[in-house]
């Protein structure tokens, strides 16, 4: 059965529980809601609760813990020879769930006839997979298409089961809540627990996501350092992957990414921070209202234009512009993609994450203190210096630190505007590249997660995440320092 239809039959399930709680709830005290413990509403949400959540919480482990265990029971029952050499089991999984869809896909259309699906045959589905536009790693073999045929079949009978699971667990909540609903059952305090429970679930996923993310990129991370000697990668000044084969005398050195993502990074920084700083002292302590609400959401525009636009811009504009009047004349480089290409766009990019959130933290700053300071005799000026920035301090820094992430986390400006050459150079004119653009480009394509050349994508994500988590910390510092200052 379709998701979607289990999801609007448990719909119906809980509002008709909701309307039998509450309605067997007033009926218990002889129609007046009075006697009731809790307003009526509380029964019926109570019913409604009680139907679907169980239900639901049913379905969403269903959902993650099904493709896992089918997949395995699948490969389980794949022989040796149905993995091609070269080729990994991931791989020709993959195959299967293509091949098991283009089955579904046959018998919907009628291509197949619904009969024993020991019939079909290697040509047919073929057929049908090209028809669609579906291409598989692998060729099409016989084992294959008995795992697919398997594969689709228990999906089938699973996803009934299932459903029909589903289903009787929110009927026998509703029936247990439509029971409790009397006149002295405390359905308030069932209800407001149950909402507490969801808030926290709530509140927990994100650090359970975080939690997810990282755990994720240590384990692989962990096996690409069976594979790739840590020295070499850390210490390495070459990046010269090899797909030739499982660790085809691939060099991984980050070291050059690194060097491309920080210079990178540190241009953009150079023009987004004082640029917005300075918009939001001005447009906080100096400009008059009617220009500040004109100016700043002109400003905070840049910060919806897609990064994809900012890049053709680099491309086309800046970077023609920088070779042609700086580059060339000065024999620096004739290449239209450089590191100052991508810095400077990127520097634009950033200036509303500076200014718009400078701009709030000024503002909040207490009237008090600019009285305070114009009242002992300092000038507007010396009262921004020495007052309202320092007080501002934290809140300043917090929007220096976003900015740096998201230029370090950036990628289609650099692509677009810095090329994607790995190389140590302190040429500003010269092509380079980061970190991000090696993770996409590393994880692109029929990937093979068995191989150093595709797991050197998540050390690489590591190694961001730590430089990230080290730039939080650097700023706590700061602030920390500064507050004990003026406080």
């Amino acid at each position: 059965m379709p998701l979607n239809w289990i999801l609007l039959i448990l719909a119906v399930i809980g509002i008709a529980a909701f309307i039998a709680s509450r309605f067997r709830a007033i009926g218990s005290v002889g129609g007046d809601a009075r006697r009731l413990h809790s307003l009526p509403i509380y029964y019926g949400m109570n019913g409604a609760m009680m139907a679907l959540v169980p239900a639901l919480l049913l379905l969403a482990v269903w959902l993650i813990m099904q493709p896992l265990l089918l997949e395995r029971s699948i490969l389980a029952g794949l022989p040796d020879s149905a993995i091609p050499v070269g080729s990994t089991p991931g791989l020709v999984m993959s195959d299967v769930r293509r091949v098991a869809d283009g089955i579904e896909t046959g018998f919907a259309t009628g291509a197949f006839t619904r009969g024993d699906l020991t019939t079909l045959t290697t040509e047919a589905v073929g057929s049908v997979l090209s028809a669609g536009g579906t291409a598989l790693g692998t060729p099409l073999t016989a084992d294959v298409l008995s795992a697919a045929a398997d594969y689709w079949q228990a999906r089938g009978t699973l996803s009934w089961i299932m459903a029909t699971a589903a289903i009787g667990f929110a009927l026998i909540g509703a029936a247990w809540a439509i029971r409790q609903s009397e006149g002295d059952f405390r359905a308030r305090n069932v209800v407001e627990r149950g909402v507490l429970v969801l808030l926290i679930a709530a509140a927990s996923i994100a650090i359970l996501t975080t939690v997810g993310i990282v755990l994720s990129m240590v384990f692989e991370t962990s096996n690409f350092f069976r594979q790739y000697d840590w020295k070499d990668f850390f210490f390495s000044t070459t990046w010269s992957p090899s797909f030739s084969g499982r660790g085809g005398g691939s060099d991984l050195g980050i070291l050059p990414l690194l060097w491309g993502t920080l210079y990178i990074s540190v241009i953009a920084l150079i023009v987004a921070v004082p640029v917005g700083l300075f918009a939001a002292i001005y447009l906080s302590e100096y400009a008059g209202k009617r220009f500040r609400n004109i100016a700043k959401p002109l400003i905070e525009i840049l910060a919806g234009i897609p990064t994809i636009v900012y890049g053709l811009f680099a491309l086309i504009t800046v970077g023609p512009l920088l070779r042609d009047a700086f580059a060339s004349p000065l024999g620096l480089g004739n290449s239209a993609s450089s590191v100052m290409t991508a810095g400077l766009v990127m520097g634009i990019m950033l200036i509303p994450f500076v200014s718009s959130l400078s701009d709030d933290i000024i503002n909040a700053v207490p009237q008090a203190m600019r009285d305070g300071s114009l009242g002992l005799g300092a000038t507007q000026s010396e009262t921004i210096r020495q007052v309202i920035v320092p007080a501002a301090l934290p809140g300043i820094v917090g929007a220096v630190l976003l900015a740096a992430s998201r230029a370090i986390g950036e990628t289609m400006i650099v692509v677009l505007g810095a090329g994607a050459a790995a190389r140590l150079d302190l040429n500003p004119f010269e092509a380079m590249t980061t970190v991000t653009v090696k993770i996409v480009s590393q994880l692109t394509g029929d990937t093979d997660f068995a191989s150093p050349e595709t797991l050197v994508a998540f050390a690489l994500g590591l190694t961001l995440f730590v430089i990230t988590l080290a730039l939080n910390v650097l700023a706590l510092f700061i602030v920390r320092k500064y507050r004990e200052q003026y406080e």
